[in-house]
């Protein structure tokens, strides 16, 4: 059983916190899925992705293409098809306790300056502790990334 981790961005974006994220996953040799609700940025985050060199080229691809099942990292709305060991949620994606439980681990990025998100975010963290899923809140409230809270599995 992984666990999931609750990113609240109050200085850093959903972009800059993911690349972070999936360079360090993807150097454990974990394939990934990241999950948005919004096409279009996912289109924008798949452009930077490739063209972007501040911290050199991300290997991936968009969901819906001939090789989604061997893309290190695949983009996308829908299922992990690719054998996913790690799941970044962004723009209020959502996950289920079944899912995450197959997972080494899941990471929730969130909005902290939108009420929405931020509600929405603390709905996910009593529905997936709720389920037994150990589960960590981090803030970089002060400028650096500080672990605010942890639910060991129940």
């Amino acid at each position: 059983m992984g666990s999931v981790m609750f990113y609240h961005l109050t200085r850093s974006s959903a972009e800059q916190t993911a690349r972070v994220l999936i360079t360090r996953a993807l150097a454990q040799g974990w394939p990934l899925m990241l999950r948005g609700t919004d096409p279009a940025e996912l289109n924008r985050l798949d452009a930077r992705l490739w063209t972007v060199p501040e911290t050199g080229f991300v290997p991936h691809g968009m969901e819906g293409g001939p090789h989604d099942a061997r893309q290190p990292l695949l983009l996308g709305t829908g299922a992990a098809v690719n054998g996913a060991q790690g799941l970044l949620l962004i723009d209020g994606a959502e996950t289920t306790a079944e899912e995450a439980r197959r997972l080494e681990r899941v990471w929730i990025l969130f909005d902290g300056d939108n009420p929405a998100r931020l509600a929405h975010a603390r709905q996910q963290w009593k529905d997936l502790t709720a389920a037994g899923l150990p589960a960590q809140y981090w803030s970089e409230e002060t400028g650096r990334w500080a672990k605010k809270a942890e639910k060991p599995p129940s």
